[in-house]
């Protein structure tokens, strides 16, 4: 039953990471149409937000998604530099 248990839970966080890298990869092809940047550049910026607006990488990717699709960036994620 336990292991049972811990491959459900395993199989949870492996879905998760899944889709969370789904969104990172559209935030990427984003920044690399709108910032008119490389898309091996685009991680780099999606990481750096994150840290210097405290704010999870996956929400900063949404974000840029969102941005991409009309609407306004985060005040948070717009004031801070690259």
């Amino acid at each position: 039953m336990e292991e049972r248990e811990r491959l459900r839970a395993e199989n949870r966080q492996l879905r998760q990471a899944l889709a969370s890298h789904a969104v990172v990869d559209q935030a990427i092809g984003v920044l690399t149409v709108l910032g008119q940047i490389p898309p091996c550049d685009g991680f780099t910026v999606l990481r750096e937000v994150s840290q210097h607006t405290n704010i999870k990488l996956t929400q900063v990717a949404e974000q840029v998604i969102k941005h991409g699709q009309g609407a306004a960036l985060a005040r948070q994620a717009a004031s801070r530099p690259v």
